[in-house]
């Protein structure tokens, strides 16, 4: 069952059917959805996807989404979950606009590795980041991923394939529990959609 994450200031809270028009209005929004490197899904089909991580994705433990929440305002969304590039798993944010520049951002990636490395037992993640989106990615860079290859989408899209350890090489402790001073607190460039360029295509 996926659990119930928190950091500092973000809560990472299994969806609810209350919760429906806060993903739909979040994956239907075209900043949101360019930084991520998709294109707009049809809100119909969102709430389809929606439906099927409540009724589909939870219940047969596919794998871990949550709604990301900050004093009690919906904030972005996360996941982690097998990846179809690389045998190993993906992470996945994407922040509201409204919570784009404070940072929250990097906090939530630092919580998803660090779930990952003792809850998962993960030794490294992955992430897919547009290769247009170099807020993200030089976000990706301070937080320790390395780019392992471009992936090429059948529109001549680029993607950044970025890998990361679970754990710092140097102390040996999880990455996720390292000094929030590297997470771009403050940064307008701090978008949130540092991992996962399809989250809504993969959903299910």
């Amino acid at each position: 069952m996926t659990p119930v994450l928190r950091t500092e200031r973000l809560d990472f809270l299994p969806y609810r059917p209350e919760h429906e028009d806060h993903f739909v209005a979040l994956l239907r929004d075209e900043e949101v959805c360019r930084w991520m490197g998709q294109d707009l899904v049809p809100e119909p089909q969102l709430r389809e996807l929606f439906r099927a991580i409540l009724t589909d994705v939870y219940p047969q433990r596919r794998f871990d989404v949550w709604g990301l929440w900050t004093e009690g305002a919906y904030a972005g969304h996360a996941e982690v979950k097998p990846t179809g590039n690389v045998e190993g798993h993906e992470l996945v944010t994407a922040l509201a606009p409204a919570h784009w520049g404070h940072g929250l951002g990097g906090e939530a990636v630092r919580r998803l590795l660090r779930y990952a490395a003792e809850d998962l037992g993960l030794s490294e993640a992955y992430g897919m980041v547009g290769a247009e989106n170099t807020a993200s990615l030089a976000m990706c860079r301070r937080l320790g991923f390395r780019h392992l290859r471009d992936v090429v989408g059948d529109d001549g899209s680029v993607t950044k394939l970025m890998v990361i350890s679970t754990k710092d090489p140097e102390t040996g402790t999880e990455t996720g529990t390292k000094n929030r001073a590297d997470t771009g607190t403050g940064n307008r460039a701090d978008t949130g959609a540092a991992a996962g360029a399809a989250a809504v295509e993969d959903a299910v």
